[in-house]
C-alpha cells in the first residue's frame, strides 16, 4: 500500500453511499477522520451515530468550513467544484481526492488491473456486460465503482481479483488525478450534469481523464467524434493504441458489425486484411442499437485484456440487463410495452425511441434543464402518439407543437398515485397492432417517483394489470 495514514488528519465530505465506507476505510488505517454533511435529516443522524459508535467525529448541518488541522479532503462524488469546502482546502494547500482516487492509492502491490468505462448513458450495462466476458473467460472479476459497490472496500477486501470492470462517473473522474488504468472507454457524450461541471467542456474534459495513462486501449464510439477527440487529448502509455466501435462495417484498428456479426479489425493479425468474428448481433439481448454498441465497447475492453472470442460471445450470452432498461413487459393487444425508465436525459431517449419503428412514447418529469427540439425532430417520424407526465412536461408538449404538430399528444396534468396507470391507458388507446408504447421519459424521476426504478415498476403493473 503505497499511502500510510496513520495519526493523519482526514476530513470526509459527505456521508451517502460512498462517504459512509470512505469514513469506516480510512478509520482502519488509522487516520483521525471528521466527516462533515451539509443536511442534518433522520438518515444523516442515523449514519451519524453509526460512525460516532466507532470513535470518528461527525459534523451535520455546516458542510461548507474546513475542520481545523485537516491535512486532506476526500469527498464523495455530488459535491461541487464550487463548494466552499474546497476553496478552503485550496487556500490551506490541501489536497482534495475523490473516493475513486483514494481507491486507487490504496491498491497493493499485487493489485487487479482496472478497465474502465464512462459516458453520459451506457455505462453499467457495458460494465456488467465487460464483467460477464472477463468471467466467461475464467478470470477473478467484479463490476465496481459507480454501480454500488464502493471501489475502496475492494480494494482493502480479501477477494484476490485478477481485473476489475470499473464504472466511473464524471463525477468521480473529477477528483481523481492519479488514475492511470490498464484501458478505458469513453462510450458518448451529451450534455449532462451541467449545473455541477459549469460547462459542456468541463464536462467533456472529466470524462477524458478516464484516459489519461492508459496502457493497452482507449476504446472511442466512432459515431461519436467527441470521443475520438479525448484520446487524441490524452497523455498515455507509449504503444497504448486508439480503438474504435461502430455499428458499420470495421475499419483496421475497428470493433463492428459485418452481415450480423459483432467481428474485431484490431486485436488480430493483420487487421488490414483479416475480422475475427466475436458473436452475433442476436447473442446480444435486448437486441437494439445503442445495447449492441454497447456490447462492442465492452468486447474491445476484453479483447484488449487478452480475452478469446468464444468467452466474448459467452459472456453476451450469459448477460441479462438491469431492470428498467429496455426492458420488454408484455404484449397486448399486438401492441409491445417496453420499459426504459433509466432514459432520464435526452440522448438515452434517443437511443432508445431510435430502436422500434412506430413508437407511443410516455415522457416527461424533471427536465434538469434539457432542450428537447432535437429529440423531437428526429424521433417525430416515428411517433404514433405522445403520452406526457411530470413537472415538466411543458417543456416537451412545446417541442412536439414546433417539430411533430400533427402527433396526437395527451397531455395528463396529474400526480397521484393513479397518474402511471392513466398514462398507460391513454397510450393504449393510441396505439394500433405492431406498434411500441414505450416509456422513455428524458427526464429526471423525483416529481413523482422516489427514482426511476419506482417509476418503471409503476408502468410495468399498469401494463400486466391490463393483461
Amino acid at each position: 500500500m503505497s499511502e500510510d495514514f496513520s495519526g493523519r488528519s482526514v476530513t470526509v465530505a459527505g456521508l451517502g453511499v460512498s462517504g459512509v465506507p470512505t469514513a469506516k476505510a480510512l478509520h482502519r488505517l488509522g487516520a483521525k477522520v471528521t466527516v462533515v454533511n451539509g443536511s442534518d435529516d433522520d438518515r444523516a443522524r442515523s449514519q451519524a451515530a453509526e460512525l460516532e459508535a466507532l470513535g470518528l467525529t461527525v459534523r451535520l448541518g455546516d458542510g461548507e468550513t474546513l475542520p481545523p488541522g485537516t491535512e486532506l479532503v476526500v469527498t464523495t462524488p455530488g459535491w461541487k467544484p464550487s463548494s466552499p469546502l474546497f476553496a478552503a482546502a485550496e487556500a490551506a494547500g490541501v489536497a482534495v481526492w475523490g473516493d475513486v482516487e483514494l481507491a486507487w492509492r490504496l491498491r497493493g502491490p499485487n493489485a487487479a488491473d482496472w478497465l474502465a468505462i464512462t459516458g453520459t448513458n451506457g455505462k453499467t450495462t457495458t460494465v456488467k456486460m465487460l464483467a460477464s466476458m472477463l468471467e466467461a473467460a475464467g478470470l477473478r472479476t467484479a463490476a465496481v465503482g459507480n454501480i454500488g459497490v464502493p471501489l475502496v472496500d475492494v480494494v482493502l477486501g480479501d477477494e484476490p481479483y485478477d481485473v476489475l470492470a470499473v464504472e466511473l462517473s464524471s463525477y468521480q473522474l473529477h477528483w481523481a488525478p492519479s488514475l492511470r488504468v490498464h484501458s478505458a472507454a469513453v462510450l458518448n457524450l451529451a450534455p449532462d450534469h451541467l449545473d455541477w461541471h459549469g460547462s459542456m467542456e468541463a464536462y467533456a474534459a472529466d470524462k477524458g481523464r478516464i484516459y489519461e495513462g492508459n496502457q493497452v486501449a482507449c476504446v472511442y464510439n466512432v459515431a461519436d467524434p467527441a470521443t475520438e477527440d479525448l484520446v487524441r487529448e490524452a497523455d498515455v502509455v507509449e504503444g497504448c493504441r486508439a480503438i474504435g466501435f461502430t455499428l458499420g462495417t470495421p475499419a483496421p484498428s475497428q470493433l463492428g458489425v459485418v452481415e450480423g456479426l459483432l467481428v474485431d479489425r484490431a486485436f488480430v493479425d493483420d487487421r488490414r486484411q483479416n475480422a475475427q468474428e466475436l458473436a452475433a448481433v442476436t447473442d446480444v439481448h435486448p437486441t437494439v442499437p445503442h445495447n449492441i454498441a454497447n456490447a462492442l465497447a465492452a468486447a474491445a475492453l476484453a479483447r484488449a485484456y487478452g480475452v478469446e472470442p468464444a468467452a466474448i460471445r459467452q459472456g453476451l450470452l450469459n448477460f441479462r440487463p438491469d431492470a428498467h432498461r429496455i426492458a420488454h413487459v408484455a404484449d397486448v393487444a399486438g401492441v409491445a410495452y417496453i420499459d426504459d425508465s433509466k432514459a432520464t436525459n435526452t440522448h438515452a431517449a434517443e437511443a432508445s425511441l431510435a430502436a422500434y419503428e412506430h413508437i407511443v412514447w410516455i415522457a416527461g418529469g424533471l427536465a434538469k434543464g434539457a432542450e428537447f427540439d432535437d429529440l423531437v425532430a428526429k424521433a417525430a417520424p416515428r411517433l404514433r402518439g405522445v403520452v406526457l407526465i411530470g413537472a415538466e412536461r411543458g417543456l416537451i408538449r412545446e417541442a412536439l407543437e414546433r417539430q411533430a404538430p400533427d402527433v396526437p399528444v395527451v397531455d395528463l396534468d396529474r400526480t397521484d398515485e393513479g397518474a402511471m396507470a392513466a398514462a398507460v391507458a391513454a397510450a393504449a388507446r393510441l396505439a394500433e397492432e405492431g406498434d411500441t408504447v414505450l416509456l422513455a421519459p428524458a427526464c429526471a424521476s423525483m416529481d413523482m417517483f422516489t427514482n426511476y426504478n419506482v417509476r418503471g415498476d409503476m408502468f410495468a403493473a399498469a401494463v400486466r394489470e391490463m393483461v
